[in-house]
């Protein structure tokens, strides 16, 4: 409840939807406006950090641009309409397409903003489930699916990643990540910055590997230089050193892991002093690093984003977590743990120890033939399964905080076959580069005026807790909240008109799924998104109730991470799978590849402390500053290229060109060059006149979307071959 400071201010406690660090704000406000917005001392996860985002959801929550009324197209102009008549436009015009072409002539794309909404993430398998489509895409595969795979094959579910236990940590590994400016990434750990300055003053050393020196890397011990997709080589370096050297020590999860002699034999081909020509990381330093490694006493090696995106995506995390098995380091104090969220999570379910794992490939998609993963195909493969004639086209998109035209490779094609479709939905705030091409727009409501509990990250975080927020405004009282907009459209697809009760829709389908439950407790548990936190706070490892996390200024801490294995396994074998046959059939492909460097100049992305993906560009306190959408070169590529400083480079590959102006840094090595991901605003039909004064450039117009890993289907971002010239 907010709290009165004086006749007019008020201060409200506030979890930040904006990244993965979750932190707690405080949002004070006066005569209904925001006037302050600082970190939440008494959060019991962030402890008072805020960053440059958090501060932004006052200009987010004023932004003229952010839709407040749904929009349908008339003659190719948007107008404002009212939420009946923009739910008669979705009937009248998705509904004959599904009657006459079936249920997979609709495709649903959902966005990163998704993973930080209750009620998107609680409800749109109803959607999901009334549409009946098979397929399914999201931003999952732009990002983090190679470590979900390799999560699942091992541990036997998606989101049993473990996290390096920071705050205990003697030696940090990281590859491809850059916490500093990210806050952390499939791993929730605000101020990252003031926890590795605690784990250097008492000694702990940290080790980046990126071929960029980030900020991440300027403020550790060490930075390796890397080749752009040579993390495999030397992942598999460091696993063959502890095998060759006698340095495996399992310890206690010695009668946890199957597959040891297995794995032993796959790894005999990659010696180090082979795979220095792939990593660009001498044989030496590889096995220095691989000794480092298993002596030290509390260590954790950590990948994100940069090892994801590439082609060996898959076998990159996979490798990760072998490397911590194998040194001792996995599911131990100071290594990479597991998390227990107090709610959602359903490695916390079940009978522990053992389950049925996942599986993958249970389809394939009608174009391309990509196996499912996760329960979705690569969002790569959707333009071409709206352009291709035939039985399962699809004629109809519905789009949910999402905006592939600029975050997916050949943004470009996307947007042309989008051009093509028969109908399109939009679930978003703003009037963007994809939802332009929308033929109805339902917008939700500002972050200040929701609740919010953190689904998936508590899975994620550096230690455990519980928090909860309400919201800061009263909604308008004629806007729904997101979660009824997905019922209602539920209902729609199901044939039940546009008059629905979605209070009884929402109440007939808690009672399905929690028929165990007496009706009379759930009657008291209100309804929406709160009522499924509380039941799944209540069934939860901590037997918590949202009575309880609300009450907690600040929230509830619930500890230091603690060893989970074997009570965390779903895997049918009870044990950690080392050598997935998935995963190792893959292997074959390092060694072509190892056959086949890449030649040219290659181009990687980069992350701002300012800017979040697609979306954030518009909102003044993130915009305001140098011109971010910048080509970083190596001063002496520049002098053999032509560049200078602040001149324009254009870049080409595949057909596509751009031009990109240049800044000079020596953070890059020699023949690699950065562009950040996400900008590209200036494509007409967009309504973000901020974003659109200073749009910058797509990298992904540069990109092949057929490059992806074929193990999960995630797009290769980076690493790739351009031409690179002065304009």
């Amino acid at each position: 409840m907010p709290s009165q400071t004086s006749i007019e201010t008020q201060s409200h406690y506030r979890i930040c939807p904006l990244c993965e660090a979750c932190c707690g704000l405080e949002v004070r406000t006066e005569a209904g406006r925001v006037i302050s917005i600082r970190g939440a001392g008494n959060d019991v996860f962030s402890h008072g950090f805020i960053c440059p985002k958090g501060v932004s959801l006052k200009d987010l929550h004023e932004d003229p641009d952010r839709l407040r009324k749904p929009l349908i197209k008339r003659n190719g102009e948007f107008v404002e309409a009212s939420w009946d008549e923009a739910f008669a436009e979705v009937e009248r015009r998705l509904l004959p397409l599904i009657a006459e072409h079936g249920n997979d002539a609709v495709a649903t794309v959902i966005g990163n903003p998704a993973a930080h909404k209750v009620g998107l993430l609680s409800y749109f398998p109803r959607l999901a489930k009334a549409l009946g489509t098979r397929n399914l895409f999201s931003a999952s595969t732009l990002d983090q699916m190679p470590k979900q795979l390799s999560a699942g094959l091992m541990f036997g579910h998606w989101l049993s990643i473990p996290v390096p236990d920071i705050e205990r940590c003697d030696l940090l590994l990281m590859l491809g990540a850059n916490p500093l400016v990210s806050n952390g990434s499939l791993w929730t750990v605000p101020d990252y910055r003031g926890k590795a300055r605690a784990m250097r003053e008492r000694g702990g050393r940290i080790i980046v590997v990126d071929p960029r020196r980030t900020e991440t890397a300027a403020q550790a011990d060490q930075h390796l230089p890397i080749k752009p997709g040579g993390d495999v080589f030397l992942l598999l370096g460091l696993v063959h050193t502890l095998f060759d050297e006698g340095l495996v020590r399992l310890g206690r999860l010695a009668e946890h892991v199957n597959g040891l002699e297995e794995l032993r034999s796959a790894m005999l081909p990659f010696a180090p002093e082979r795979m220095a020509a792939g990593c660009g990381i001498s044989a030496p330093a590889q096995r220095q690093l691989a000794r480092d490694l298993a002596a030290a006493g509390r260590a954790a090696v950590y990948g994100r984003i940069g090892t994801c995106t590439q082609r060996f995506g898959s076998l990159n995390s996979w490798l990760i977590d072998v490397l911590n098995v194998l040194t001792g380091h996995l599911d131990a104090e100071g290594g990479a743990m597991f998390p227990k969220a107090a709610a959602f999570a359903a490695n916390t379910h079940g009978k522990p120890g053992r389950g049925r794992g996942i599986s993958t490939g249970r389809r394939r998609s009608r174009v391309s033939g990509a196996p499912e993963v996760f329960g979705e195909f690569p969002i790569t493969c959707l333009a071409e399964e709206i352009e291709t004639p035939g039985a399962g086209q699809v004629k109809a998109v519905i789009c949910i905080a999402a905006n592939p035209v600029l975050s997916t490779p050949n943004g470009q094609r996307i947007a042309a076959a989008l051009d093509g479709l028969s109908f399109m939905l939009s679930l978003d705030i703003y009037v963007n580069e994809t939802s332009r091409h929308a033929d109805v727009i339902l917008p939700g409501l500002s972050p200040l005026e929701e609740a919010h509990f953190d689904v998936a990250f508590p899975q994620l975080s550096y230690r455990n807790h519980a928090r909860f927020s309400g919201p800061v405004f009263a909604k308008p009282a004629d806007h729904p909240e997101e979660w009824q907009t997905l019922l209602r459209l539920a209902a729609l697809v199901e044939g039940k008109g546009l008059n629905v009760d979605v209070k009884a829709l929402d109440d007939a389908e808690v009672q399905r799924i929690t028929g165990a439950q007496p009706a009379e407790l759930l009657a008291t548990l209100g309804s929406g998104p709160e009522r499924l936190i509380d039941l799944a706070l209540r069934s939860g490892p901590y037997g918590l109730t949202l009575a309880e996390v609300k009450a907690a200024a600040g929230g509830i801490d619930l500890g230091a991470l603690q060893p989970r294995i074997p009570e965390l396994l779903r895997t049918p074998s009870a044990c950690i799978e080392l050598a997935p046959a998935l995963l190792l059939a893959d292997l074959v492909h390092v060694e072509q590849a190892l056959q086949q460097p890449v030649e040219g100049m290659l181009l990687i992305g980069r992350r701002d402390m300012r800017s979040g993906n697609s979306w954030m560009h518009n909102l003044p306190v993130l915009a305001k500053g140098p011109q971010r959408c910048t080509l970083l070169v190596n001063p002496l590529d520049a002098t053999r290229l032509g560049l200078s400083d602040g001149g324009m480079a254009r870049l080409r590959a595949g057909g596509a060109e751009l031009l990109a102006p240049v800044q000079l840094s020596d953070e890059l090595m020699l023949g690699f060059i950065s562009l950040p991901h996400g900008w590209g605003h200036d494509l007409p039909g967009a309504r973000l006149k901020l974003a659109e004064q200073r749009p910058g450039v797509n990298m992904n117009a540069l990109l092949n979307d057929q490059m992806r890993d074929p193990l999960s289907g995630n797009a290769v971002l980076s690493g790739i071959a351009v031409e690179v010239a002065a304009a």
